[in-house]
């Protein structure tokens, strides 16, 4: 079903984000805003560059009325905290998108606002698709700077399989996630209570 498969892609791509901010949590501010060789000129701004994507693409989906006005900052968060506290959100909010979907909502067209108030129409399906695509690319940047620091890039080539039940248990307890049964209602519990 593709509403389902969508959702088990968010939901991975909640566990990728929540295993590269574990890492990124452990650098120094020095560290996070060092000029490194990559599209974004540093591990935070390539960290809120890909959130800033997450929410104009999500503001469409859920038809928010944000638009354009999504990326009228581009540094919005200058701490790893503040940054993951909004991209845990941002997470969870796709999830709840994406469990609400069933095969006809995929097929459905959103309306994408672009640079000069041009819109376009696309599937849901592509949408999502494309948010995934974004996401990965992004961290693999991060992944490859995180080379030339003092922190070792976390494994994030995993899909949550059953058979690997075992190795996210820890991962999935500080995100509130039952290993089974995942439910996009669950919600993160804070790192730092």
């Amino acid at each position: 079903m593709p509403g389902t498969s969508f959702f088990h892609q968010a939901r991975n791509n909640a566990w990728s984000n929540h295993r590269l901010l574990g890492a990124c949590q452990k650098l120094t501010a020095t560290e996070l805003r060092a000029r490194r060789a990559s599209l974004m000129p540093s591990i935070l701004q390539t960290l809120n560059h890909s959130l800033i994507v997450d929410w104009y693409y999500l503001d469409a989906l859920i038809k928010g009325g944000r638009g354009q006005d999504c990326f009228a900052n581009q540094m919005p968060f200058i701490t790893i905290e503040t940054f993951g506290a909004a991209q845990r959100n941002a997470d969870v909010r796709l999830m709840a998108f994406c469990e609400k979907l069933d095969d006809k909502d995929v097929v459905r067209d959103v309306t994408l606002v672009r640079p000069d108030d041009v819109m376009v129409s696309e599937s849901i399906s592509a949408v999502l698709s494309h948010l995934f695509v974004h996401q990965t690319h992004h961290r693999g940047q991060i992944h490859a700077m995180l080379c030339e620091t003092t922190q070792s890039p976390p494994q994030l080539d995993e899909y949550h399989l059953e058979s690997g039940a075992e190795f996210r248990k820890s991962d999935f307890a500080v995100l509130g996630w039952n290993v089974a049964g995942l439910s996009a209602a669950m919600v993160y519990k804070d790192n730092h209570e």
